[in-house]
């Protein structure tokens, strides 16, 4: 069995802190985020790429990157997502796993095998507003458990939420609360995907707010607003 594939990124050196890396990218989503610029491949007839290529290509480039990104879609829906790291393991790649948090058992089962070197776990709203941003009914206390099992985990890990309109400052200041204690939050800059979505947040209002996360938690870093950040 292989693992699904939706879409392979060669090379990026912004998905990994400090690391050229090539990205991976897997189908289906058990969210449809309102902002969701991958929507693309979360649907079940998403086109399929097949995996040994991939794998091909990063053995010949070991060495070369130093790192591979597994991203989606959402990656611990794969039932053979422990497969492919260790195939990548293989190649001397340090691996980082991009998570909504939804599978809290699949983090502890790859954690407890040291096959993940970075986590980043996207956090859409406070509780109240998660399955109005998701846009799908979400288990909360797997969400919790997920918070608590990256920030516990002794490798390098971020939380990101991207600022979307539906929410207000007060609301980024709660969810940035539920991972107090990170090592790195990332407010993102809202971007609309056609004309029928609502306007972004000012930039001004962005980066007050992250001033506000940062005061409240101890770290931000805003991130999408282009070069007049």
């Amino acid at each position: 069995m292989r693992m699904l594939i939706a879409g392979f990124q060669k090379t990026s050196f912004v998905d990994y802190p400090g690391q050229p890396c090539a990205v991976v990218f897997t189908p289906y989503c058990n969210m449809n985020c309102v902002y969701c610029h991958n929507a693309h491949i979360i649907k079940h007839d998403a086109p399929l790429i097949p995996e040994e290529p991939v794998l091909e290509y990063l053995e010949k480039r070991a060495g070369l990157l130093s790192a591979v990104v597994i991203s989606g879609g959402e990656p611990t829906l794969q039932q053979n997502l422990e497969a492919f790291i260790l195939r990548v393991k293989t190649f001397g790649y340090k691996v980082k796993l991009d998570t909504n948090g939804t599978k809290p058992q699949v983090l502890l089962t790859l954690l407890g095998k040291n096959l993940l070197d970075y986590i980043a776990m996207d956090v859409k709203a406070p509780e109240e507003k998660y399955d109005v941003i998701a846009n799908s009914s979400v288990d909360m206390d797997s969400i919790r458990r997920s918070i608590t099992v990256i920030r516990n985990s002794g490798i390098p890990h971020e939380f990101r939420m991207t600022y979307a309109p539906q929410l207000t400052q007060e609301d980024a200041l709660e969810t940035a609360r539920m991972v107090r204690g990170c090592d790195r939050f990332y407010l993102q800059q809202y971007r609309p995907r056609n004309e029928q979505d609502p306007l972004a947040h000012s930039p001004a209002e962005v980066l007050k707010t992250g001033e506000a996360i940062a005061r409240e938690i101890g770290n931000c870093t805003v991130r999408g607003l282009g070069p007049e950040q």
